[in-house]
This record gives structure tokens, sequence and C-alpha cells, in this order.
């Protein structure tokens, strides 16, 4: 991978279904509104499973690939200043609000409302939405290579996505588990939103928290390496070293399986960051690399 200019980083390389018609989107003629770039937004409504999940497409003027973006855990509505950004470097992008929130149908589940967001029946219902915008975003332009790019909770979503639809052509994953969502849920109580917990603690009692530890909830683990494992499309993640929701250090280590199993998957590992890495460098690394695997350039 080609490194972007004037970036300061640690780039570590790893190993590295399609929904019926009945459920693909009813997509408005109706242009919202033309930015100063060009860019033209426009409304879609598209069904999943049975409901109505709305958004936006971000269509600047010459696309070079395509990607739906895929939510976290929160209760999040479509992703506006991600997509224009993402639309401003040559991607065309679908994002809508998640089921449940904002004009979208459904119930959301989380622990807001007291339910398992990362039960295996939410994450590939989930996924099912998720598999859905892509196949709208197929419609829109059947010429464009497309991908999903998602943060945290999706990193379970996304590989299930990919495997339900042979149209995703990549992935990009930030601060998103390769390990179970119980191993997840050991950790993340482990640090228990300690912001100075990596000051007071080493990798090596996390990991071991993190796979011996009872679990406090029972039920059926979802492990993103079952759909990892059947997938050949590139992908990449983007890690913060001092996560405390995700153990980065685990999940590089069984990216580098995959990738000695032949993978096509890197990581990039920043270590001044956190959970949060939806910032400037982690973004430019991403739209390069989502051009280069896209255009070989």
């Amino acid at each position: 991978m080609k490194l972007v200019s004037g970036l300061i980083f640690f780039l570590f390389f790893t190993s590295g279904c399609v929904t019926n018609d009945n459920n693909l989107s009813r997509a408005s003629n109706q242009e919202k509104h033309q930015t100063k770039d060009s860019i033209l937004v426009k409304d879609i409504i598209f069904e999943s499973e049975g409901v109505k999940l709305v958004g936006n497409i971000y269509k600047p003027k010459d696309a070079k690939a395509a990607v739906v973006l895929v939510h976290g855990s929160d209760p999040v509505p479509r992703m506006t200043e991600l997509a224009e950004l993402l639309a401003k470097s040559g991607l065309l992008v679908l994002t809508y609000d998640k089921r449940g929130v904002g004009e979208s149908g459904g119930v959301y589940a989380g622990p807001q409302v007291g339910t398992n967001n990362i039960s295996v029946e939410n994450l590939n219902l989930l996924a099912k939405d998720a598999s859905a915008a892509i196949n709208v975003i197929h419609q829109h332009d059947d010429e464009l290579p497309i991908g999903l790019l998602g943060a945290s909770q999706a990193g379970w979503i996304i590989p299930i996505t990919a495997v339900q639809n042979p149209l995703v052509e990549f992935m990009v994953l930030f601060s998103s588990p390769t390990i179970t969502t119980l191993e997840q849920l050991r950790f993340q109580f482990y640090t228990n939103g300690r912001e100075d917990f990596w000051e007071n603690h080493t990798d090596e009692t996390a990991r071991k928290h993190t796979k011996n530890d009872p679990d406090r909830y029972q039920f059926k683990a979802t492990d993103p390496k079952d759909s990892l494992n059947d997938l050949s499309i590139p992908g990449l993640w983007l890690f913060g070293e001092k996560d405390i929701q995700v153990p980065v250090k685990m999940c590089m280590e069984q990216l580098n399986i995959l990738k000695a199993q032949g993978k096509p998957f890197e990581y990039v590992l920043f270590p001044s960051l956190g959970h949060n890495t939806n910032k400037t460098e982690p973004l430019d690394i991403a739209i390069h690399w989502i051009k280069q695997n896209t255009q070989g350039d």
C-alpha cells in the first residue's frame, strides 16, 4: 500500500445472497440539494426485512468507487458529515438512519432500551440492512466497485454482510473487533471505561481477563473470524493503541493469522488514539487505500 505523504503513523501489514428485488430501494428522482463542491445529494428510501430505511446518496461528479456506511452500536442517524467528506474525495456514498432511529422504521436494539444489540439475531438483522443498502447503491451505479465502511460494532456486521452479498468488493473497519462478542464484553468490563487503563495495566493482564473472565451475560457469541475465513476481498482495519473497548493487539494478532492464510487484510495502528479513530489521518489513509484497491493506482 502506498503511504499518504505527510502522515506520521505506524503501518502494520497483516495477513494479508443478494436481497430479493422486493427489498430493494425506491430511489427518489428528486434532487435534495447540491453542495458548493458539486456533490449531488439525493433522498433515498429502501426496504429491508419489512421495514423502511431512509437516508441519502452523495454523488460526486466522477466517482471512483462506492461505499455504504455501517453504524456502530449507538442509535445513530445517517452520517452526513462523513458521507460528504468521502464524496469530496471521489466516492459515491450511501448513508442511512439506523433501524429504529431517525426516519427509519423498525426497532433499535441496544442497552439504552434494555436489549442486547450484539445478539446473533440483531447483528444478522443489521447485516441484512447493510446488504439491502449495497443493492441500492449498485442499482444507482452498477459499474463502480462497492465496499462497506464502518466503526466499532460494524466489525461484526460488515463481514457477515460481505459473505451474504457478493457485490461487496472491499471493506474498511475503524476500531472494529476481530474477537467474539463475548470476548469484547469481557475486555470492556475489565477496562471499565477508565481512560488511564493502559497506564496501569499490561496487555498480558488484559488478554488473560479477555480470554478467561466469566461471562456476565449468557447468549450465543458471534465470531467475525467465521465470516472473515470465507472472504477473499481486501480489508483494512484502523486501530487506536489506547482503545479501552477493543483489545487491539489481540485483534491484530488474529488478523496476522488470517494473512498467513493468504487473506488480503491490512491494518494500521495509531499509538496516540483510542477507540475514536474517526480522525483526519485514519480517514486519509482509508480513502487512499480504497482508491488504490479499486483503481490500482
